[in-house]
């Protein structure tokens, strides 16, 4: 299958995902009084899908690999700050888990990704 558009990029997809998952339970509950660390995680879970796109509408391989590498960085920083929402009491162990589950399907594709892209030289 080959990509035409942003949207067909399936580690973009599973991030869409991680965005509304996080995002909406983010605007309820204890979450919705703990502004930072609220803003942090799905700032960052947007920063996933946002970096995988900024790098599709690069003009080499080589920058499109670079802006995919934030992407699975952030979906890391995800994961660590999904722990600290946990610790805190802003979800529960197991909206911990599934999260932390599509983020690092994210990783996933993200890696499988990468190593498909064709090298510059």
């Amino acid at each position: 299958m080959s990509i035409r558009r942003f949207e067909d990029i399936h580690a973009r997809q599973e991030a869409r995902l991680l965005v509304k998952k996080i995002c909406s339970p983010a605007s309820e509950g204890a979450f919705v009084k703990d502004f930072h660390l609220r803003d942090q995680i799905c700032g960052v879970a947007i920063s996933v899908m946002a970096n995988i796109v900024a790098g599709f509408d690069c003009d080499s391989n080589t920058e499109f690999t670079r802006f995919l590498g934030i992407a699975r960085r952030s979906a890391v920083e995800v994961q660590s700050l999904l722990y600290t929402a946990m610790d805190v009491g802003n979800i529960t162990p197991e909206q911990l888990k599934a999260n932390c589950e599509q983020a690092g399907k994210i990783k996933m594709f993200i890696s499988a990704f990468k190593s498909a892209m064709p090298k510059e030289y």
